[in-house]
C-alpha cells in the first residue's frame, strides 16, 4: 500500500483538479478521486504499461466522473424576500476550488480553472466536456482520447468540435497579483464594506452578473444587482461586515463574515479594469478545509 501511495501520490493534485473540472463540485471531485484511486489499486496488477501511468490514471478518473452520480443540492430558503431574478441558475452544484490545492502548472493555464470555464463545462454534455479537457487542456492526442473514452477517433473529433463551439470565452483579466488587479479588488472591497452602492456599480461592467450557488437567483446588470444588494441583509448598515481576502479558481475572492458569523465566499471575475461577475457561494456550498 505504501508503494502504491508513493507511485500515485504525485498525480493526486492534478487528478483532483481533473475531477473538479468535470464535476464542478470540489466535494464530488474528492469522492470521484477516491473512487479512482481505489480502482487503480485494485487494477494495478493488470497495468501492462502500454500507456504511461499518468494516462492510465486519467482514463480511470475520466470514466469514474462520467459515471458519477452528481449530488444536486437543494435550493436554500432565503432569510429575506429577494427581488425577481434575471434568470434561474442551472449549475447549483458549482463550488469554488482553493488556489492552495491547485497544481503549480494550473496557473500557466488559469483560464482553464476560472469559474467561467468550469461553468461552461457543466453546461456541456459530459462526454463533450471530457473530450475538451483531455484534448485542449491536457493535450492528449485524438487517438489517446479515443482509447480513454472507448470511442473512435471520428467520434472524438465530432465531440471536440461541438465542445469548442459551445465553450465560453475566457474573460480578459489582469494577471494575478498585478497592480491592476490589486487596485481593482481593493476598490471593490472598500466600496462593498461601507455599502457604497454608486462606487460599487462603477466598478462593474454594464452586463455584470451576480449569482449565488446553490441558490438559483441570478441578477444581470447594474439595476438588478443593486436591487438585490439593497434587499440583502449583507447590505444592512447596522450589521458588521468583514471581508478577508483569499483566492479560489485563480481569481480574487473574499471570505465574508456578517456580525462575526460566516456569510459565504465572494469570488470576483475580472474583465479588463472592471468586474464582470460576482459569485457569492453561500456557506453551505463551501467545502471544509
Amino acid at each position: 500500500m505504501d508503494d502504491f501511495a508513493d507511485l500515485v501520490g504525485p498525480y493526486r493534485p492534478e487528478l483532483l483538479l481533473h475531477c473538479y473540472r468535470l464535476l464542478g463540485s470540489r466535494t464530488d471531485a474528492e469522492d470521484a478521486l477516491q473512487e479512482t484511486l481505489l480502482a487503480a489499486w485494485r487494477g494495478i496488477d493488470g497495468f501492462e504499461g502500454r500507456s504511461s501511468l499518468r494516462t492510465w490514471l486519467y482514463k480511470i478518473a475520466t470514466n469514474r466522473c462520467l459515471n458519477f452520480r452528481r449530488r444536486v443540492p437543494p435550493a436554500p430558503a432565503p432569510s429575506f424576500t429577494p427581488p425577481p431574478s434575471s434568470r434561474s441558475g442551472d449549475v447549483p452544484w458549482l463550488q469554488p476550488f482553493p488556489d492552495d490545492l491547485l497544481p503549480d502548472a494550473a496557473y500557466e493555464m488559469r483560464e482553464t480553472v476560472g469559474l467561467a470555464f468550469i461553468t461552461s463545462l457543466q453546461r456541456m454534455p459530459p462526454r463533450q466536456a471530457a473530450t475538451l479537457i483531455l484534448r485542449d487542456v491536457l493535450d492528449y492526442s485524438t487517438a489517446e482520447v479515443a482509447a480513454m473514452l472507448g470511442e473512435t477517433p471520428t467520434v472524438v473529433k465530432g465531440l471536440l468540435q461541438r465542445a469548442r463551439a459551445s465553450r465560453a470565452p475566457a474573460p480578459a483579466a489582469p494577471p494575478p497579483g498585478s497592480p491592476e488587479e490589486v487596485a481593482l479588488v481593493d476598490r471593490f472591497a472598500e466600496a462593498f464594506s461601507v455599502r457604497d452602492m454608486p462606487a460599487l456599480l462603477s466598478l462593474l461592467t454594464d452586463d455584470a452578473w451576480l449569482s449565488m450557488p446553490p441558490a438559483p437567483h441570478e441578477y444581470h446588470g447594474h439595476q438588478a444587482i443593486a436591487a438585490f444588494l439593497r434587499s440583502s441583509p449583507t447590505w444592512r448598515p447596522d450589521l458588521s461586515l468583514r471581508l478577508t481576502p483569499t483566492r479560489v479558481n485563480t481569481q480574487p475572492a473574499y471570505a465574508c463574515r456578517l456580525d462575526d458569523a460566516p456569510a459565504g465566499l465572494l469570488v470576483l471575475t475580472l474583465h479588463g479594469d472592471r468586474i464582470a461577475a460576482m459569485t457569492r457561494f453561500l456557506p453551505d456550498s463551501e467545502t471544509a478545509g
